[in-house]
């Protein structure tokens, strides 16, 4: 692939090297796929937790985040409120979207699920609310 390239030098060290268009169009071919191969052997080697299809599924059909989680995780409500410190009624107000919860309140019960507290907020919890900055 490399047979037709031409190297310009200036002052005796090579600074271009001018190869067909073809030759060029393979190269950056090839760069991508590379690119595209680091890419994914990054995303494998993270060692963070998969979810089952079923449970994306349920959150992306807007499923309560909180309730999705607590069940993959195999938790009853009271279970769950007693590891998170909180009452039974509140989780399931929360639960039930008739609460949004505080934030004390979705940071204890997220560290409960072993989940990070945005995994627990559902999309509209937000509605409504002003953007700041």
């Amino acid at each position: 692939m490399t047979a037709n390239v031409q190297i310009i030098e200036r002052d005796g060290v090579p600074e271009y090297a001018v190869t067909p268009y073809e030759e060029y169009e393979e190269l950056v071919r090839l760069s991508e796929q590379m690119q595209d191969i680091q890419a994914y052997d990054t995303a494998m080697a993270d060692a963070g937790e998969t979810v089952p299809h079923a449970v994306m599924q349920r959150l992306v059909n807007g499923d309560s985040p909180l309730r999705v989680w607590r069940e993959y995780r195999e938790f009853t409500q009271a279970a769950l409120a007693q590891k998170a410190s909180i009452d039974k009624t509140y989780l399931s107000q929360i639960e039930t979207g008739r609460k949004q919860g505080s934030v004390a309140a979705l940071a204890q019960l997220a560290s409960a699920l072993s989940v990070d507290v945005d995994d627990l907020i559902d999309p509209g919890m937000l509605d409504g609310l002003e953007r700041v900055g």
